[in-house]
């Protein structure tokens, strides 16, 4: 009897055409599963996971193991609800999001990376109430005051955003992914996952996020697309010594935007060319830089096959959007948020503007910079200290102002330099080229600027770091 849930017919047809075919490889090359071995091992969870009611929520903090596909599969034949954790999660918002998403079963990485381990938790009563659309996956967000909520999604739409990344990226089951970025996240989960599931897209699982060590394994397993974020591309511009990547052939890059000179170096240092992508957790893929020009700073691309957009104030110069495409979760959890998210529509913070046939994000309406009543837009500044030799990296961002000042807000910079660059030189290239509200109170030179395993940069988080006074600090 074949399933109706639209992820599963896929996986069954994805197993009878391929069962013996590998499915998942270590860097090593050595197969970890093959198709049919994902089917088997998903029998075995099943017979451990034990009998949960439908609709319960199962939260999965395994990292990238090679059981991830088998827990899913599983949990959709169980129509138990997928929650999935990233490693780095502190404590506190673990317990946040076990408590908030009300689960009822953890599966955690086992010991030494061996099989997962499930562990039941003592709560009696607390599936969610779902409504006719019983969620598939929970994708745990945070809102603008960092409590987590998750956003719903049923098969039907994860399998709508690995179809619109699949046939936009032109990747196919010939390929191999090489999967180093986290499966638990929204990108890792619809450009490693769901492809393996829907399209027969094998993967490499990696666990070594050191820059070096990611180069060697993307030789070592003949990896042909590498789904990566700019954190990495800028770590692999700096290296001496690189090796040639010649099987690769797709390099995608997301989480934060990439700067034009990383993938200007990057594509002189490996002869190969970074293509921009733009998604979010709510809503998937937006938009992708098919011929990777990286014209300017920001700029993502054309709209992804399937994805529909609108300017929301269609003769600003930047605007919000609202986003519309089959992929659009259905609602946040346990609060809705009609306004921003709700009938297939999601309205992210960013602001776009249009560029050629494509778009580029030039800033979010939560990083403008209130100073004295004039708004400064973080990323103008930013591109015009980039701009400056010897500058590598710049984020822009808003401190309270001291006491007694009339402006609520300054502006302030992070910048990571050459040796001999210092903040009076680029105080005074800013006052040449800015308006004189949109000058820095203060620059920081920086050895590192702070990311988050998604490759972010959170201003906010800097703004609270740089609450004081200090002129170089060694972030790493």
């Amino acid at each position: 009897m074949k399933s109706s849930d639209p992820l599963l017919e896929v996986w069954e047809r994805t197993l009878a055409r391929k069962r013996d075919a590998p499915a998942i490889f270590a860097p090593s090359g050595e197969v970890l599963r093959t198709f049919g071995e994902i089917e088997q091992r998903t029998r075995d969870l099943l017979q451990n996971i034990g009998v949960f009611p439908e609709g319960s929520v199962l939260a999965v903090q395994v990292g990238n193991h090679e059981d991830w596909p088998s827990i899913l599969i599983g949990c959709l034949r169980k129509h138990l609800v997928v929650l999935p954790l990233e490693q780095s999660i502190s404590e506190q918002q673990r317990a946040e999001a076990l408590k908030i998403c009300r689960v009822n079963v953890v599966v955690s990485a086992g010991p030494g990376g061996g099989s997962p381990e499930i562990i039941r938790l003592r709560t009696t009563g607390t599936t969610p109430d779902w409504d006719e659309r019983r969620p598939a996956l929970l994708k745990l967000t945070s809102g603008t005051t960092a409590t987590p909520r998750a956003i719903r999604f049923r098969s039907e739409q994860l399998l709508a955003d690995c179809n619109q990344i699949c046939d936009t990226m032109e990747i196919a089951d010939d390929d191999l992914n090489f999967g180093v970025i986290p499966i638990s996240h929204s990108y890792g989960f619809s450009n490693l996952l769901t492809p393996l599931i829907a399209r027969g897209v094998p993967m490499v699982i990696s666990r070594d996020r050191t820059p070096r060590a990611i180069l060697a394994d993307l030789v070592r397993s003949n990896a042909t697309v590498f789904p990566g974020m700019p954190v990495f591309y800028q770590a692999f511009c700096e290296m001496e010594h690189v090796p040639a990547l010649s099987k690769l052939r797709l390099c995608i890059s997301a989480g934060a935007p990439l700067p034009v000179a990383i993938a200007k170096k990057f594509q002189e240092k490996f002869n190969l060319a970074i293509h921009s992508f733009y998604g979010a957790s709510e809503c998937g893929g937006i938009c992708y830089d098919r011929e990777a020009t990286n014209p300017s700073e920001g700029f993502v691309g054309e709209l992804m096959k399937g994805v529909n957009l609108e300017m929301i104030d269609p003769n600003g110069s930047a605007t919000q959007v609202r986003v519309r495409s089959a992929a659009v979760g259905d609602g946040y959890f346990p609060e809705p948020d009609n306004e921003k998210l709700s009938d297939g529509i999601f309205v992210p913070d960013d602001l776009l503007a249009r560029e050629g046939s494509g778009f580029k994000i030039v800033g979010r309406i939560s990083d403008v910079i209130n100073v004295a009543g004039k708004k400064v837009n973080p990323a103008e500044v930013e591109a015009h200290l980039l701009r400056f030799s010897g500058v590598r990296q710049a984020v822009v961002f808003g401190r309270p102002a001291g006491p007694g000042a009339l402006r609520n807000e300054e502006v302030s910079a992070c910048v990571v330099t050459a040796p001999n660059v210092s903040e009076t030189d680029l105080l005074q290239f800013c006052r040449g080229g800015l308006s004189t509200w949109q000058v820095p109170k203060q620059i920081f030179i920086v050895d590192a600027i702070p990311a988050n395993e998604r490759g972010k940069i959170s201003r906010r988080e800097l703004s609270r770091r740089f609450s004081t006074d200090r002129r170089r600090s060694s972030l790493q």
